[in-house]
Parts: structure tokens; C-alpha cells; sequence
């Protein structure tokens, strides 16, 4: 970007997208308030569940969805890949399910609805993993040549997912439309000529035109419903947030939302320390007008393993105050939790906190990668950490 326009180039740029029919405009209305969320991203435990995982709260086994119920969190998340074939395809002939897809979704849903949380379900729009680093076209929209097309695929995706849901009395109360998408969606392994999404190759419009398609069909389904589906844009790191939103507003058009979302692992994301998240917060709620959640954090309670699946964590040094101990990643999740309600952010959602290690296959490797930064022990018995959100803040 430059630096230093003249201030009569400034004036003649704010009055080009103040008054271009196609520009966002400003709005007034307040910020809706929402009841402040503790949430768990718990995407897996169907799969460590019928995998020989076992979870315990002083030493006796029990339900993971009670667990997290008992102990604070009010939401639980749940990502949706579309045709997630691999996940029982690593099994060989073991294989006898999808996990990840709609039917696994479903019912991990009605087993967290049923504990009394609220959902958040992620839309992924890939067949597997989507973050910063990838955004895989999913095999069923491989042929799509133009995104007009892709975007009736987008809405009648998220229209029929929603819809099922709802017909089985499981409509997310929140809905996320891509995941850590810092660079757009839709882009990685793309064959020639299909419509990518990538923003960091300047396809803002396009970008908008698949999500604002996206957003109409949650606006459809949720016309006549009783519950009536938030909307959630996510990338990672804080860092991104301004220079994202932003864009998607001005260069992508897309409004019509609901949610600021955002990544913060404070090992990942060193730029932004621990102590000025609420001031991060603050101000994007003051720029935006929007509700702010944290939609996935973690921190390592120990930097040893259980099994031979190499963890992603514990590998470096923790942050100063907050050692690799389960005092340290308690104390480290309330005070991360004390900043976001300080900068008047909606909540926050731990990311796998029951991936523990169990016979479950991923892409990689058997076991948990993540396993040193649940709240359970090697033993399967919850920790302290997960005793964070039942703190009485004030």
C-alpha cells in the first residue's frame, strides 16, 4: 500500500467509493448483543469415541458432551467437509463410515444439543482441510467453469445442509462460511479455468459473490425458523483482521453478516501479544459494527506425547508466565478469556480440546497430534484447564 497519497488523491478515492452504487455502505445500527460464549470445537470426538477413546472426570468414564456441558461451555462447534471420502478410506478395510461429513455432523449435534449447548457448525466447502495454507476444491465442483455457477453451488450446498438440519430439529444457531479463509476459498489444486476465490491474487469480487451467495441461503432457510442463524467470517490470526474485513467489504461487497470471527494460538501467532487482544477486539467492533468471537485458541498444558504421532505443540518455548503445565494453560485461558470480555468480544472456542490420543487415523498419522493440548490427561481424566470457563470474572 502506499504511504503517501496527497490528500487531494485521498478526497477524490473516498468520494469514488463513497458514491459507487456497488460500495458498502456505513450503517448505524447498534451492535446486537449476544450472551457471552465458552465454546469447544469437538469435531472429533464421534470419531475417538468409536475409535477407543475414553474420557473420564474423576476417574469414571463419561460422556465427552456431558463433560464439557459440566464444566462451562455453551456452544460446541462442529466443521462440515463435503465428501469427506478419505476419512474412512485411511482405514482400509476397516473403513465403515465418513466422519466429518453431514451424517456425522448431525449426530454430533443432536448429542451437544442435547446437553444444552448452542452450535456453531463450520462450513469448510472442501473435502478436507481448509486454513490459511490450503482451500481445496472439492472433486463434485471440479467442472464448474464460472462463478455464477459456483455460487448456485455454494447456496444450494448451504441451503440443503441447513435445511436438513432443520428438518431434523438440529439448525445451528451459528453459521461459519469458510474457514481461516486469509486468502479466499476455492483456489488450491483448481483445475484450469474454474472460478477461484483467491484474495491474495486480488479476487475480492469474486470472494463476495460466493460468500454473499452463501449468506442468502442461510437468510432462505432461516425466513420461517425459529431459530434465526448468525453468520460467521473467519481468518486466522488477529493480525489479518482489519486489512481482511475491510477488503470484503469495500472490494467484495459482502455486508450482510453477522460475526467478526478470528484465529488467535498464541504460540502461532506471536505478533499480537496475549495482553492487547482486548484492544483488538475493541477496535474492530468500533470499525465494523460487529460482534467479535474467538473461533479457535488452544495452549499446551504439557510439552511430552502419548503416542508417535508428533504434536504440533510443545516443541518450542512457552510464553513467559504461562509454562507447559495444566496451571499454565489454565491461567493462560483465563486471562485470554479476561481480555476478550474486556474488549467486550462475544467469546471464545477452544479448538480439539478432546482430541486425545485414541486409534483414530487422520492424513498423517494415528493417534493425536493434539493430545498435549486437550483438557484431559494421558489418562483420560479432565484437567484444570478445563475448569476455565466455571471462573467467576467479573
Amino acid at each position: 500500500m502506499k504511504k503517501f497519497l496527497t490528500t487531494a488523491l485521498v478526497s477524490f478515492v473516498l468520494v469514488l467509493v463513497c458514491c459507487s452504487s456497488d460500495a458498502p455502505q456505513p450503517t448505524d445500527e447498534p451492535i446486537a448483543e449476544e450472551e457471552f460464549v465458552f465454546g469447544a470445537d469437538l469435531s472429533y470426538v464421534n470419531q475417538i469415541i468409536d475409535r477407543g477413546g475414553v474420557y473420564k472426570a474423576g476417574d469414571t468414564i463419561t460422556d465427552p458432551y456431558v463433560v464439557f456441558a459440566e464444566k462451562g461451555a455453551t456452544l460446541a462447534r462442529f466443521r462440515l467437509w463435503h465428501n469427506p471420502v478419505w476419512t474412512k478410506e485411511v482405514y482400509g478395510d476397516e473403513g465403515t463410515q465418513l466422519y466429518n461429513d453431514l451424517s456425522d455432523v448431525a449426530r454430533a449435534i443432536a448429542a451437544a444439543r442435547a446437553q444444552g449447548m448452542k452450535i456453531l457448525l463450520d462450513f469448510h466447502f472442501s473435502d478436507t482441510w481448509a486454513d490459511p495454507g490450503k482451500q481445496f476444491v472439492p472433486a463434485a465442483w471440479k467442472n464448474i467453469r464460472s462463478v455464477a455457477i459456483l455460487g448456485d453451488s455454494i447456496y444450494n450446498y448451504t441451503f440443503k445442509t441447513l435445511q436438513h438440519l432443520n428438518g431434523k430439529g438440529l439448525l445451528p444457531e451459528y453459521v461459519q462460511l469458510g474457514n481461516e479463509t486469509n486468502c479466499g476459498m476455492l483456489y488450491t489444486g483448481a483445475p484450469q479455468g474454474f472460478p477461484t476465490a483467491n484474495v491474495c491474487n486480488d479476487q475480492w469480487s469474486s470472494m463476495g459473490k460466493l460468500i454473499n451467495r452463501g449468506i442468502q441461503a442461510v437468510r432462505d432457510v432461516t425466513q420461517s425458523t425459529s431459530i434465526q442463524t448468525k453468520v460467521v467470517l473467519h481468518v486466522a490470526d488477529p493480525k489479518n483482521v482489519d486489512w481482511w474485513f475491510t477488503n470484503i467489504k469495500n472490494n467484495g461487497g459482502v455486508i450482510d453478516f453477522d460475526i467478526i470471527g478470528f484465529s488467535y494460538y498464541p504460540l502461532w501467532h506471536p505478533t499480537v501479544p496475549l495482553e492487547a487482544i482486548s484492544d483488538y477486539i475493541s477496535d474492530f467492533r468500533e470499525k465494523f459494527s460487529k460482534n467479535v468471537l474467538i473461533l479457535e485458541t488452544a495452549y499446551p498444558w504439557t510439552a511430552a506425547g502419548e503416542d508417535s504421532y508428533t504434536n504440533l505443540f510443545g516443541g518450542g518455548s512457552p510464553l513467559t508466565d504461562y509454562p507447559f503445565s495444566e496451571d499454565g494453560q489454565y491461567d493462560l485461558m483465563k486471562k485470554l478469556t479476561i481480555e476478550v470480555k474486556q474488549g467486550k468480544g462475544m467469546g471464545l472456542i477452544y479448538w480439539e480440546p478432546a482430541w486425545i490420543s485414541a486409534d483414530m487415523k487422520d492424513l498423517w498419522g494415528t493417534g493425536s497430534s493434539w493430545e498435549n493440548c486437550t483438557f484431559f490427561n494421558f489418562e483420560g481424566n479432565t484437567i484444570k484447564g478445563i475448569d476455565y470457563m466455571n471462573y467467576e470474572y467479573q
